[in-house]
């Protein structure tokens, strides 16, 4: 008969497994706690809670791009890195008093700015940017604040190497 001798036997806290498992309820404990906290701290502007609206919105995006190609509308965006000066030129039958510029940020819409660029001459548009911009932006130009009747898109690269064309459509760079 095979009798195990209690002398022989080491307590409980001396042996590996109890350890061992204990320290995988507590790695899980703390594992959870830190995504807990990231989740918490770390807000989602993606998520859009009228997410109908915004899909029927996409019908009147496409009448202000059908206009604005009616229109013969495109421009040109440029940004003087040194100075923040914002020049356009506009081609087509639109001549606006002024020009709001929407400048949006692809992942976090808290740092969205709009601009205004005031009619110089002939299409050409100025105004002036305060910081110097980094990263990828998207790039919305409109007559009109709210519900604006054509708009002009694109997308750039801060700072700009080339100018940015802005066609009803979308843009290309350089």
């Amino acid at each position: 008969m095979n009798t195990l001798d209690p002398q022989t036997i080491p307590p409980w806290y001396k042996q590996f497994w109890p350890w061992f498992l204990l320290g995988l309820l507590l790695s899980s404990v703390a594992v959870s706690t830190t995504f807990l906290v990231l989740s918490i701290k770390s807000f989602d502007g993606m998520v859009q809670e009228d997410y109908y609206e915004q899909g029927r919105a996409i019908n009147q995006e496409f009448a202000k791009q059908k206009l604005a190609m009616a229109m013969g509308l495109e421009a040109t965006l440029n940004v003087d890195e040194l100075t923040g000066d914002i020049s356009l030129h506009l081609l087509g039958e639109a001549r606006p008093e002024r020009l709001y510029l929407n400048l949006i940020f692809p992942t976090q819409d808290d740092r969205d700015q709009e601009y205004v660029l005031e009619h110089m001459r002939d299409g050409h548009y100025v105004g002036q940017l305060p910081e110097r911009q980094h990263y990828r932006w998207y790039v919305q130009v409109q007559p009109t604040q709210q519900d604006p009747e054509w708009r002009l898109m694109g997308e750039a690269h801060f700072p700009l190497d080339a100018a940015v064309t802005l066609t009803p459509g979308g843009t290309t760079q350089g």
